[in-house]
């Protein structure tokens, strides 16, 4: 019964729809009802559930999850000191002479805030809570109003170094592995930082896009009043260029690798926490709030976290992850066709599920099969952040438009927000097309090819790719080995690389000089994602 994950899924889809549960409690018992029936009729076995302690337990042991409730504590600290409201009123001043110097200020908000705020939802609360009241007192619209908070809430989608960007990056590395377990190539398997370089010029013509339509479109409507902010003072100023400028260096720092997430979004938080004590904005009743919301957003992350490794445990127990491989191979259509198919079944799947969601569920199911026949792995995972933040687009049904309507809890016009929401899909499908058409536009860290198969030797000093070994101990002298002579395989057997790659991926260096010092492993290289069963 492979299909049954298939079922498995839409099964998943239709409850939360109806329903409105919680994501997790939804997996949760889809699992359970699944894995009673499968051991009912026969193709599961008890057995399966003996195996769920251990996988979480391996699953928590994960240095990466400690970045998930620092970026929540930065996201909460944001929203609830008064950091964001002056950071919208200084860049409304900044750049009052544009003519469109509030929704400018509020998508600017939206990167800054996006990447820490963890999911959509939370950055639609936050953005509606700051930009909605200003701009609804500049006569400005309900549903262009909206249709703003809903592009600049998905900014951090694309925005590196965002939590999504993150826990993607850690999805397409184990995917990225599991396609080079099956096709037994040896290349170098990406991480995050890959994605990170890969998705900065998307990123970057997505937000010039973005700003030109949203610069555009107010041009063109009658002239409002003026946003109804009182003028920053001098201290205004310095707080929100001083902590733009820091924000900015964290993320930038971390995108261009020169930080680790988890030392970055901790720094974050304590000069977070430092600035509230020193402008005595941080209360005892403050703090209680940003507490409570690091504490739900983090029990959230983790309860989805646990229960969709439990849910793909079930479903690649029907061997649902396979058959979905044999299917794309039986199909023969080629690299192209098989990922436009793969990302149209993100965007149908990205209606119903937020970016964790589709991350924790549907990405390890889908991706391994689709990295077997494409090679250029950070090309999928841009495509992929593209496709999601696009799909949470689509009214009436997208994620963030649903989010935004139950926000602001009065009607909007469905016609009048197509139409305030139709420029800024435009932008995001010329980026989507440009991208698939043109995939050098994804910047390339390191090459994946490490040394092709049969590869003659490389001259001594000057190797194409080395193992970083393990230390041995001082008893155990090394054994001999001759450098650089490749070992004699059997007549009439096929020709092997030198590299080889074992249970745990061990560190490569794809370095052309032997004497060159080995590297750092990239930042956020432990992986959280569900594994195969």
């Amino acid at each position: 019964m492979p299909s049954a994950g298939v079922w498995m899924l839409a099964v998943v889809a239709g409850v939360l729809v109806l329903t409105g549960l919680p994501a997790w409690i939804v997996l949760i018992g889809v699992a359970l009802v699944f894995s009673v029936a499968g051991i009912a009729l026969g193709p599961l076995s008890v057995a399966l559930f003996t195996a769920i302690p251990a996988r979480l337990i391996g699953l928590l042991e994960n240095d990466l999850l400690q970045a998930l409730p620092l970026y929540a504590l930065m996201g909460a600290l944001l929203n609830h000191l008064p950091l964001a409201q002056m950071i919208f009123r200084v860049g409304s001043r900044a750049l009052a002479r544009t003519g469109a110097g509030g929704p400018l200020a509020g998508l600017g908000l939206g990167v800054l805030l996006a990447p820490m705020n963890g999911s959509v939802g939370a950055s639609v609360a936050t953005l509606s809570r700051v930009i909605q009241p200003r701009l609804d007192a500049a006569g400005m619209p309900g549903e262009r109003s909206a249709a703003i908070i809903c592009m600049a809430s998905t900014l951090g989608v694309v925005v590196p170094p965002s939590l999504v960007l993150i826990l993607l990056g850690d999805a397409m590395m184990r995917a990225h592995t599991e396609a080079l377990n099956i096709t037994g190539e040896s290349l170098r398997i990406i991480n995050t930082q890959d994605v990170f370089v890969g998705a900065l010029v998307p990123a970057g013509l997505l937000l010039l896009f973005a700003t030109a339509v949203t610069w555009l479109l107010e041009r063109r409507e009658p002239r409002r009043a003026a946003l109804s902010t009182p003028p920053p003072g001098r201290r205004d100023w310095f707080v929100a260029v001083l902590t733009v400028g820091f924000i900015v260096a964290l993320l930038g720092g971390v995108a261009l690798g020169y930080l680790y997430a988890v030392e970055a979004a901790a720094a974050g938080g304590v000069a977070l926490f430092a600035c509230g004590l020193a402008t005595r904005t941080l209360t005892v009743d403050v703090l209680r709030d940003v507490l409570r919301d690091t504490i739900a957003i983090t029990g959230a992350l983790f309860a989805l976290l646990m229960a969709a490794t439990v849910f793909t445990l079930v479903l690649r127990a029907y061997d649902t992850d396979r058959w979905i491989g044999a299917v794309l191979s039986h199909l023969s259509w080629g690299e192209y066709p098989s990922l436009v198919l793969v990302l149209l079944v993100l965007a149908l799947c990205a209606l119903v599920l937020d970016a964790f969601e589709m991350i924790f569920v549907v990405v390890p199911v889908v991706m391994p099969p689709l990295l077997t026949l494409v090679q250029n792995v950070t090309w999928v995972a841009v495509l992929t952040l593209l496709v999601l933040q696009a799909s949470f687009l689509v009214p009436p049904f997208g994620y963030a438009v649903l989010m935004v309507r139950n926000r602001l809890q009065r009607p909007l016009s469905t016609r009048r927000l197509v139409r305030a929401l139709l420029p800024y899909l435009v932008a995001q499908l010329v980026v989507l097309l440009l991208v698939l058409a043109e995939p050098r536009l994804v910047w390339q860290r390191n090459p994946l090819e490490l040394a092709p198969s049969g590869a003659a030797p490389q001259p001594e000093g000057q190797p194409q790719g080395i193992e970083v070994p393990e230390e041995q101990p001082d008893s155990e002298p090394p054994p001999e080995t001759t450098p650089n002579v490749e070992p004699q395989r059997p007549a009439g057997a096929p020709a092997r690389s030198r590299l080889h790659w074992p249970k745990a991926h061990a560190a490569i260096v794809p370095t052309a000089d032997a004497a060159a010092p080995v590297p750092r492993p990239p930042p956020c290289a432990a992986s959280v994602v569900p594994e195969a069963g």
